[in-house]
């Protein structure tokens, strides 16, 4: 416990570390994913804008990346990382690998929502004259949106896990805290609080994701 309170500034710049982590690679898998994902919906064969060069180029894209373990991916990835974010180690070049790998996994989420919606919804707008991104935007992503809400809550859970392992490239965060201060140091007490904390986050995240789901689909 002596060890944990002379680790306490530590234990709450790598809390910072998790969440600033977190937060980076939601906003840049929230948006690329979800890009990625209405392309696919769009473009697949009986889409709005079917399209199937499209569609078969980003399904090839999304099949190609998203099997590499997130291990090697962030190793693939350093070099882009340096590119775009001007470093390829750090909490920034963490974020930035972590936002990338999880966007692909999005893609799918998104479009798999979009294509649960009932095909005689999308044929009654169609009926009224609608256009492809007018019913995508006021029919298919409204109709999917709880779905959706839970599906990147899925994600914020998995981004969390992913922070953990970002410390192999200096990402810093709760992860690399419990390696280098708990486990490397043989100081358990250290290594469950930083656990307990990860926890923590995971189910508040989960908590707000599955109430702000409940009050969409209840509309």
């Amino acid at each position: 416990m002596d060890r944990l309170n002379e680790l306490w500034p530590e234990f709450w710049k790598a809390a910072l570390e998790t969440l600033y982590m977190t937060s980076f690679a939601l906003l840049l898998a929230g948006v690329l994913g979800l890009v990625i994902g209405v392309l696919l919906y769009v473009t697949r064969p009986g889409g709005l804008l079917q399209n199937r060069v499209i569609a078969a180029l980003l399904n090839f894209v999304v099949n190609f990346f998203r099997p590499i373990p997130f291990v090697i991916f962030m190793a693939v990835a350093q070099p882009l990382a340096r590119v775009v974010v001007g470093v390829g180690i750090g909490t920034t070049a963490g974020a930035f690998i972590i936002g990338l790998a999880a966007s692909f996994a999005i893609g799918r989420i998104v479009e798999q929502h979009l294509v649960s919606v009932p095909p005689g919804v999308i044929e009654a707008a169609r009926s009224m004259g609608a256009g492809p991104w007018r019913i995508l935007f006021t029919v298919a992503i409204p109709e999917s949106l709880g779905p959706l809400i839970l599906g990147y809550t899925f994600i914020v859970v998995a981004l969390i896990d992913m922070t953990a392992m970002a410390g192999l490239i200096g990402g810093g965060g709760l992860g690399a805290f419990a390696q280098i201060y708990g486990f490397r140091q043989f100081e358990p007490v250290v290594m469950w609080a930083a656990i307990i904390l990860i926890v923590a986050f995971v189910h508040l995240v989960q908590l707000l994701g599955t109430r702000l789901a409940r009050k969409v689909m209840r509309r």
